[in-house]
């Protein structure tokens, strides 16, 4: 099968298959076909007996930044907004719901709409030199899923998802937003050796332990956390103000936009990484 926009490889020993994002000059980010060809890559390595796991990762300088703001016109109605996080949330969940274990190999940045797919996979392993963060926020925008407290304490959500900050891997760590950390260069060596470990145990011992696992989050409301969420993206999303900065977007150049956004918190951050340096 023929891809576009990712890569499919199978490994030539063990019984997992990787994937790669493979937009390397837009820093990875996820169009429409990058979704689909993502989705249908996923879904054809569960329906593969050969393969016990799979690994998700980006090339290049980046895991994924999130949704490609330059993809689409994107100041909707509440309908439209709706339709549109529901399509995403559908994706999100082809990964979540597997019944193989999915391991992200985490390059670079992971942003947005891409830390969300971080985030619904099962395990996570995080180069030193990765940068995690919700940033959309920023311009009055949401992640279309709820994945985060389901990971993170909630006191670490909240200052993520209220301040548009982002975090260094060891502090992804220390939140267990990520399993472990590592030298960017052992990166694919260290999620290799995991992915393999995964494909040579027993499929029906992961298999099981992956429905009774998200049963119990489906159980304490993770469905409904979503559901709840993309009622209030969209809410949100048309707003006037999430219609301004969504017209902003479409008639501006990315580049332009994103200095706009982020100009307002230009000095804070700057102190903040001071203190961190510091700390």
């Amino acid at each position: 099968m023929t891809y576009n926009t990712i890569l499919f490889e199978r490994d030539a020993t063990d019984a997992f298959a990787t994937i790669t994002l493979n937009r390397p000059d837009k820093l990875n980010a996820m169009d429409g076909e990058l979704l689909d060809e993502l989705d249908a890559a996923v879904r054809r390595a569960v329906a593969d007996p050969a393969i016990n796991a799979l690994i998700i990762t980006g090339s290049g300088r980046a895991f994924t930044t999130g949704y490609d703001l330059n993809s689409d016109d994107f100041e909707l109605d509440v309908e439209g907004w709706r339709d549109n996080i529901a399509a995403n949330c559908e994706r999100l969940l082809t990964i979540w719901q597997a019944p193989i274990p999915i391991v992200a190999a985490v390059n670079g940045y992971a942003l947005a709409g891409g830390l969300e797919l971080m985030m619904c996979c099962d395990l996570a392993v995080a180069a030193e030199d990765a940068r995690f963060g919700e940033p959309e926020v920023r311009h009055a925008s949401a992640p279309p899923s709820l994945a985060m407290p389901w990971l993170v304490p909630m006191r670490h959500t909240r200052m993520l998802m209220y301040t548009g900050d982002l975090i260094d891997a060891r502090e992804a760590h220390r939140i267990h937003l990520v399993n472990s950390v590592v030298p960017a260069q052992d990166l694919k060596r260290v999620t290799e050796a995991l992915a393999r470990k995964l494909a040579r145990m027993p499929l029906p011992a992961i298999k099981f332990a992956k429905a009774a696992l998200n049963h119990q989050q489906l159980a304490a409301g993770f469905q409904t956390s979503f559901d709840f969420n993309r009622e209030t993206t969209a809410t949100l999303h048309a707003t006037n103000e999430g219609r301004r900065w969504m017209r902003m977007l479409k008639e501006m150049p990315l580049s332009q936009f994103l200095k706009i956004r982020e100009e307002p918190f230009a000095d804070l951050d700057r102190a903040q990484a001071t203190e961190t340096r510091k700390g």
